[in-house]
Parts: structure tokens; C-alpha cells; sequence
């Protein structure tokens, strides 16, 4: 199973794709979409988009996990990052690939096994189970890798049907 993580933001968007296969990573890609500051907003979300539809045509992922929107203080900020997320799971969609969502806790928790982990707990652990020498960099890419990693944790969900589809085993 190939899973397209996404941490999603309107300046940065994490990226990381993953295999996952008889309990086992592999990273195949990752990296990070940036949009420049002072460019109109409308033609930054193009860009996303356009560079999410590339990332999917490369990497032809089965499933892509993106992290839930969450508002904390500043809606403003909130809000356009819902808008990049909106063109993030169009291109999904539109690709005929299946969206889940996961929450910051959830992430922790599927990552660390410890749901009030720091940031930097994760990206380690992220690092670790990946067996890569060092945490990607920017922060959104580990943290889009994380939440890949999180999608293959969801036992008992679509993930685990799906699996079992493949193999030939409807149960």
C-alpha cells in the first residue's frame, strides 16, 4: 500500500509518501510545496494544486492521509489553510483517491504510542521507523510523513478492509 501524507498549509505544504507492506516502511518520496509570500492568494492555492496533481501522477499513491483542519487563534490563518486543504483533496479526489483525516492527537499517538508527545518526539520516531538518517526537513515534511505513517496505524478501518481486499481475503 503507497500513502500520500500531506501536511497541509498555504505557505507550506508537507508531503511524504510512503509503503507500507507486511508491517514494514519504506519511504519513496517527500518534500514540501512552498508559495511565496507576496504572490496573490488565488495563485498560490493554484500552485498547490498543480503541484499536488504532480506529486499524485508521480507516486500514484492507494490512500492519502491529510491532517485535520484545526482552528486555534487566528481564523484568518485557519481559513486559508482550509482553502489550500480544499484544493488538496480535490486533487485527491479528483485522482480517485480515497482521503482520510487524522488528528494532531491522533498522529501522536500512532507515531510515539503517547498522545502528549512533543513535536520533536515525533519527528524522531518518524525518523526511526522510516530508517532514514536524519528528520526531513522542513518540519511540514516530517510531519506529513508522520501522518502517513498514521493512516497504516488504523486498524480496523477502511485501510484494514482494503488490505484484505487486495489479498483476495473479504472478511
Amino acid at each position: 500500500m503507497v500513502i500520500l501524507g500531506i501536511d497541509p498549509g498555504y505557505a507550506i505544504v508537507g508531503w511524504g509518501v510512503i509503503e507500507y507492506n507486511a508491517n514494514r516502511f519504506r519511504p519513496i518520496a517527500f518534500g514540501a510545496i512552498t508559495t511565496e509570500a507576496h504572490t496573490e492568494f488565488d495563485d498560490r492555492l493554484m500552485h498547490i494544486y498543480d503541484d499536488v496533481v504532480e506529486v499524485i501522477k508521480r507516486s500514484r499513491p492507494d490512500a492519502m492521509s491529510i491532517e485535520k483542519l484545526y482552528f486555534n487563534t487566528n481564523i484568518t490563518t485557519g481559513i486559508q489553510v482550509a482553502h489550500a486543504r480544499g484544493v488538496i483533496v480535490l486533487a485527491a479526489r479528483q485522482a480517485g483517491i480515497p482521503v482520510y483525516e487524522y488528528t494532531p492527537l491522533q498522529v501522536k499517538t500512532a507515531v510515539t504510542g503517547y498522545g502528549k508527545a512533543r513535536k520533536p518526539q515525533v519527528m524522531e520516531m518518524t525518523r526511526r521507523l522510516l530508517h532514514l538518517k536524519e528528520v526531513p526537513k522542513p518540519d511540514d515534511t516530517a510531519d506529513a510523513l508522520a501522518i502517513a505513517i498514521t493512516h497504516t496505524q488504523a486498524a480496523g478501518t477502511d485501510l484494514r478492509r482494503m488490505l484484505m481486499k487486495k489479498r483476495g481475503n473479504d472478511s
